[in-house]
């Protein structure tokens, strides 16, 4: 058995506890630490596929902004309102049913689908494609949507330190 197989089944295992750990916690802090672990398990799954710039794109955005924020949020609004914050688990046996059809849905396909495998072909890294490409082709664009994003993030500030009267 390949290393490679055996480091995916220790990422799925990852994935599938600590995503159970999330959905059954009753602390929030501790379903956001859960969430962590799958969401950095999950990176994992991107570089075995390959696809290097997702897995990047997954532990910046996700993992150390998103969830980070998410923490640091939970953190703080129960140390200001002295409320600690539970979840409670409800609808158990409708989200069991749901989750079982999708299950079921996503094994049928899994099983229907002719999978187009290629082994032993090695592709480039794709950071250095979609660099080059960003700056070669598709550069005005690029270009275009930094700048809308940073007049939307300074309008958002100017917006945040208004003083209602």
């Amino acid at each position: 058995m390949p290393y490679t197989t055996i480091l995916f089944y220790v990422l799925a295992l990852i994935i599938v506890v600590s995503a159970v750990m999330v959905v059954f916690n009753k602390n929030v802090v501790h379903s956001a630490f859960s969430l962590f672990f799958t969401l950095f398990a999950i990176s994992g799954i991107y570089v075995l596929l390959k696809a290097d710039f997702i897995a990047l794109t997954q532990i910046m955005v996700y993992v150390g902004g998103i969830l980070i924020l998410l923490i640091f949020g939970v953190m703080m609004t129960t140390k200001v309102t002295n409320v600690e914050l539970k979840t409670k688990n409800l609808n158990t046996i409708p989200s069991l049913v749901f989750s079982i059809g999708i299950v079921t849905i996503l094994i049928f396909v899994i099983f229907s689908t002719k999978w187009n495998i290629r082994s032993g072909i090695e592709s480039e890294e794709t950071i250095t494609q979609i660099g080059i490409m960003l700056l070669s082709k598709y550069l005005l664009p690029f270009e275009i949507a930094s700048i809308v994003l940073l007049v939307a993030l300074i309008g958002s500030a100017m917006f945040a330190r208004r003083i209602k009267d």
